[in-house]
């Protein structure tokens, strides 16, 4: 569960569109900064003149001039800070990816600051200028930030996933919801000013549960454990060099050595104890794989938690990633875990690339079975090694939440006459959920072994109106829309990038009635919505608005992280409009 490092997302590459870098002049107001944040992010490529951006920017670095001289004139304090440079911050606010918007108090210059939380105080020494705002690294807390709370877990103030541990739910709900808004007004331009805005903006749904909730977690094997700085004057030698856990946040080739994780359940940290436990006895000649040598057996530890279905209890896959097929290295470890009760399933999936990927060019059953099984409104799904499955089970499922609000969304009539278009359908899980209600249901994905999952699972319960097929969303052609009837329902659930220009373009031209857009990443959808609700211009074609924003809903799904889940309804608008 690397955590990503950089600020700036990664787009995908829009054909057609000019790339314009917006550069942000919001140093002296917050609610402006994190406006700049939300732009500094989601900085598309365009390789298309567009007038309206580009006077946007040229707005924005007048104003910037403007600002940054007469900051300068009123404070002997250097404005522009240099890297190595301490300065007193305080931080305002949580940012898209949970990093502290944070101020120099003297001058208002902005820097952001990771693990900085609102209202603290602190030293920070900058470790990047990056055009008009800085990167800092905490160096000493002055004064602790609003909403304190005691981190339960022992690795928070190292692990790049729960950043936010020690601030209250409540604050980073808050915070949280703070952002999609921001996000929606800045970059998706919608107006707060309309009265609707507040129709449409929903409050964030919490989730119920705070810990214990991942169903899946990857752990990776390493060569070299990550130590913090109070530590790293012992020595290591052999073995104890070696790590299974997580990678340490900004560090592709160091893992932070983790013997439990809070957000998993209780069998799968008996299953990660069991093996830390003797992982690394030289009689079993096991060596962790090594990034810059390539060498080396054990890549990753993937533990995913399912149900069974006759009696509900907890059932545990254990996926072991290996540079190579050598099961009997893996016998003392599979004979250990197999041991509790909860493990049904021990997989190994063979990778023998140089890539850090945990999917396998070869997968072997060592132990049980090849599946395991959950209950999703209803309908049983068998969850393969490599299935994409919604992580937080409770929040989608058990306490009704995602999937429910996905299906009030789509508003099937029932009667069986609609047809539903489900894209990046994964293994199936929401269109098949809504298949009951439908005529027809076709699923889109890339993922071939999604695509069988899918398959499997509507034949596991006996759903004959669905019909998936695996191909690639980002290289649509014309002709995409000639594979099936005209869909009077769209569901797309795109990864982190959004949607592609080509595939934006076809829903404008589609014309369905409604688009439920369900976004693991509130940055990217705010920018697909302004394309889809505000229309585009390029290739000399203007693809006019035709779409209107009926609600988005933020959803918690993933307590102490900075990551954020959002429903949004877009309804057929009037062509003249």
């Amino acid at each position: 569960m690397a955590m990503e490092a950089a600020i700036v997302a990664t787009m995908p590459a829009f054909q057609h569109l000019k790339r314009i870098t917006f550069t942000p002049p919001y140093l002296l107001k917050l609610q402006k900064l994190q406006r700049f944040h939300s732009l500094a992010s989601l900085s598309p490529n365009f390789t298309q003149e567009d007038p309206q951006r580009q006077r946007l920017e040229q707005e924005q670095q007048n104003q910037l001039t403007n600002n940054n001289t007469t900051s300068r004139s009123s404070s002997s304090t250097s404005y522009f800070p240099k890297r190595g440079q301490t300065l007193e911050l305080v931080c305002e606010s949580l940012a898209f990816k949970g990093k502290g918007v944070c101020k120099v108090a003297e001058t208002g210059f902005v820097a952001m600051c990771d693990r900085a939380l609102p209202g603290e105080r602190f030293i920070g020494r900058v470790t990047r200028r990056k055009g008009s705002y800085a990167e800092v690294t905490k160096v000493e807390t002055i004064t602790p930030h609003w909403d304190l709370v005691d981190a339960p877990c022992e690795y928070a103030p190292y692990c790049g996933g729960c950043k936010t541990q020690n601030l209250s739910y409540e604050s980073q709900l808050r915070a949280k919801e703070q952002q999609v808004r921001e996000l929606t007004i800045h970059v998706g331009k919608f107006s707060d000013k309309v009265p609707e805005f507040c129709s449409i903006m929903k409050p964030i749904v919490p989730c119920d549960i705070q810990f214990h909730y991942r169903n899946k977690m990857e752990f990776s094997f390493g060569s070299k454990k990550w130590l913090p700085k109070e530590l790293l004057g012992e020595k290591q030698v052999g073995n104890e060099k070696y790590a299974l856990g997580l990678h340490a946040p900004g560090f592709f080739d160091k893992v932070l050595n983790v013997d439990k994780c809070l957000l998993q359940s209780e069998p799968a940290n008996m299953v990660l104890a069991a093996i830390q436990d003797c992982w690394r006895d030289s009689q079993f000649g096991l060596t962790p794989y090594d990034v810059h040598s390539h060498t080396g057996f054990l890549k990753h530890l993937m533990l995913r938690t399912g149900r069974n279905v006759e009696t509900g209890l907890l059932e545990l896959m254990v996926n072991f990633v290996t540079s190579s097929y050598k099961p009997e290295l893996l016998e003392p470890l599979v004979e250990k875990i197999s041991a509790i009760p909860e493990v049904v399933s021990i997989m190994n999936n063979v990778n023998t690339s140089v890539g850090n990927t945990s999917v396998g060019e070869e997968e072997y059953t060592l132990y049980g079975k090849s599946t395991i099984t959950e209950i999703l409104r209803g309908l049983t799904f068998q969850i393969s090694a490599n299935s994409f499955f919604q992580t937080n089970t409770r929040q989608a499922c058990e306490a009704e939440v995602l999937y429910k609000l996905i299906e009030d969304c789509a508003g099937l009539r029932g009667d069986g006459s609609q047809i539903v278009l489900d894209l990046f359908c994964g293994t199936g899980t929401i269109g098949l959920t809504l298949a009951r209600r439908a005529k027809h249901v076709y699923g889109y994905e890339v993922v071939p072994q999604a695509i069988s999952d899918a398959h499997r699972n509507a034949k596991l319960n006996r759903i004959s109106n669905a019909t998936f097929v695996q191909g690639d969303l980002n290289k649509i052609d014309e002709s995409f829309g000639n594979n099936f009837p005209k869909p009077d329902i769209v569901i797309s659930d795109p990864n982190r990038p959004g949607m592609h220009m080509k595939l934006i373009k076809f829903l404008i031209k589609l014309k369905a009635p409604r688009i439920v857009y369900v976004s693991c990443n509130p940055a990217t959808c705010a920018r697909d919505l302004d394309y889809l609700c505000h229309g585009v211009v390029c290739e000399r074609e203007k693809y006019r608005r035709m779409l209107k924003l009926k609600s988005l809903q933020p959803v918690d799904m993933f307590p102490h992280t900075p990551h954020i889940e959002c429903i949004c309804l877009l309804e057929l608008s009037d062509p003249c409009s």
